[in-house]
């Protein structure tokens, strides 16, 4: 078994326009002092990391590597959550989704399309120039505006919406898997990849491919009624990323999973802190101890109660308090006997092993 890496923490909450929040090494020292020991770094933010430059040039990739390490920090993964949102976009979410892309694109699906999967596809040369071997991101989402199930079910629709994404997708993990990195989809709802069925019904359009992957958020199985930990089970040889997220649900007779178009705080199903939730992740933990998952714990604080920094603080220490260094040897290993085949016939009284 393997010991899970942390605590890491996702900046995208935290960016912001005034120190020490503007700046990649004023992040990365607000980010220590808190305890952390790896950033997940936002693509969109080119005054925080520019991702182009990152494909192309080494030397800025290691000047990034030498000012995080003055903190004492690494890279746990880039993300590319709003690029991989704009590889599928239904027209329903054009506009809502436009503001994601550069000026120069925006109004122009087709652009904004190209110019996402070449962003992808510059986050797998940066990654790779960076030492890293997981990336987060979205699949994004053709076939959404259909997940209920009225008007009635359209098998043709969604086997044309799910065969459209593979196509759009397949050049992407093909140039991850040439620079040796995996693609984690996050399963989650308002993409086409939002539980296991949906993964299962990708991953049989790319092929199975290798570096098609999934970064574990429980909330967003809470939020769905999932069983996170059996999710685990199922899908832990593709698990190659980890979001630390709480969340709680309160059955209601007022609202329900989908909201009711309520803020985020009046809701049955509402993002928390860790540990102010109701999800198990000592059970998590375990889970992916036990199946040998060697990547990041990484903190994404989204609550709808609590304040941002102190989520950041108390997640620093919740993350390190729930990773468990695994053992070395088996706890009962001092009263074990010989392992050898003639020893263990005759503790079955089976005699003496016959000569060939």
């Amino acid at each position: 078994m393997k010991t899970i890496k942390g605590p890491g923490i996702f900046l995208s909450q935290f960016i912001g326009g005034h120190p020490p929040f503007n700046t990649l090494d004023g992040l990365a020292g607000w980010a220590a002092s808190l305890g952390y020991k790896a950033l997940q770094i936002p693509c969109n933010h080119p005054h925080i990391f520019d991702l182009e430059k990152a494909a192309t040039c080494q030397s800025y990739c290691d000047d990034i590597r030498e000012t995080l390490a003055k903190h004492g920090l690494t890279i746990s993964e880039l993300s590319t959550h709003l690029e991989g949102q704009l590889v599928a976009v239904h027209p329903a979410y054009d506009l809502a989704f436009d503001g994601f892309a550069p000026e120069t694109v925006r109004g122009n699906p087709p652009a904004r399309q190209a110019w996402a999967t070449q962003a992808l596809k510059h986050a797998a040369a940066a990654s790779q120039k960076l030492g890293l071997k997981a990336h987060a991101t979205f699949s994004g989402s053709l076939a959404w505006p259909y997940f209920y199930p009225w008007p009635p079910h359209n098998q043709v629709l969604l086997d044309e919406a799910f065969d459209e994404l593979a196509s759009r997708w397949l050049p992407v993990l093909d140039c991850f898997d040439q620079h040796g990195v995996d693609v984690c989809f996050e399963i989650h709802p308002g993409e086409d990849l939002h539980d296991g069925a949906t993964f299962e019904r990708f991953l049989a359009r790319v092929d199975n491919h290798p570096r098609c992957n999934i970064l574990f958020d429980p909330s967003h199985l809470r939020l769905q009624h999932m069983d996170y930990l059996a999710f685990i089970d199922r899908y832990h040889d593709r698990i190659k990323a980890f979001h630390v997220k709480d969340a709680e649900f309160t059955a209601s007779g007022h609202t329900g999973v989908y909201g009711g178009y309520q803020n985020w705080a009046d809701r049955a199903g509402r993002f928390r802190s860790p540990g102010d939730g109701d999800i198990d992740f000592k059970g998590i933990f375990s889970k992916l101890s036990q199946y040998d998952y060697d990547g990041w714990a990484v903190l994404e604080w989204e609550c709808c109660l609590k304040d941002a920094e102190t989520g950041a603080r108390e997640g620093s220490e919740f993350i390190r308090q729930n990773i468990i260094p695994v053992a070395d040897r088996a706890f009962d290993e001092f009263a074990a006997g010989t392992n050898d085949r003639a020893n263990a016939r005759r503790m079955l009284g089976l005699g003496e092993i016959a000569n060939d």
